[in-house]
């Protein structure tokens, strides 16, 4: 009963960040909501083991990767936010949130090695979450939420070159989706 209360909580505070996202299904947050979702679940899926046998090399691993997503969407918010220059009048076909409306490319930081850390946060997060007691219903929701950030940065690159243009595609050419040098 826990678990569904904190489901319907949690899900009604996301619906209502990505309301204006949700009502475009072209945009990036649209996705990314998703992806949100799964990983919801999967932490509630999860809970319970949370901390049990904490000397695994799986809950190391496990730790390691939330601490990675946690420095992620830290530094890449702050990046954002002092190197992008966001700009409140900044005007989109799609919804935005305050920190997305940059208006200079970052390419410096995380943003050097990836395209994404916020996004990158997500993914590795998800598969920490997954660590914690993996199961075919957590891989499943794993591999589900993975689709979702994989989705949401691919339509975000499409909304980036919208405004950044060919600077954009060369940054892209340069730099990993999610980790450095590979993927």
């Amino acid at each position: 009963m826990f678990e569904l209360i904190v489901f319907v909580v949690v899900s009604a505070a996301l619906v209502y960040l990505s309301r204006r996202s949700l009502r475009a299904p072209r945009s990036h947050g649209f996705y990314r909501f998703f992806a949100a979702e799964f990983v919801l679940i999967l932490v509630l899926l999860n809970w319970d083991d949370w901390f049990q046998d904490p000397f695994a090399s799986r809950q190391a691993a496990s730790w390691l990767l939330l601490a990675v997503s946690i420095a992620l969407v830290v530094h890449g918010a702050y990046l954002l936010k002092v190197v992008g220059k966001p700009d409140s009048r900044r005007s989109d076909e799609v919804p935005l949130a305050g920190i997305e409306k940059t208006t200079s490319l970052v390419s410096v930081g995380a943003y050097k090695y990836i395209r994404h850390p916020i996004y990158g946060s997500g993914f590795y997060g998800t598969w920490g979450v997954f660590l914690k007691d993996p199961s075919w219903p957590g891989m499943a929701l794993a591999l589900a939420a993975t689709v979702f950030w994989v989705i949401t940065a691919r339509t975000e690159e499409a909304e980036c070159i919208q405004y950044f243009g060919a600077t954009y595609r060369v940054y892209m050419k340069r730099t990993k989706m999610f980790v450095p040098f590979l993927f």
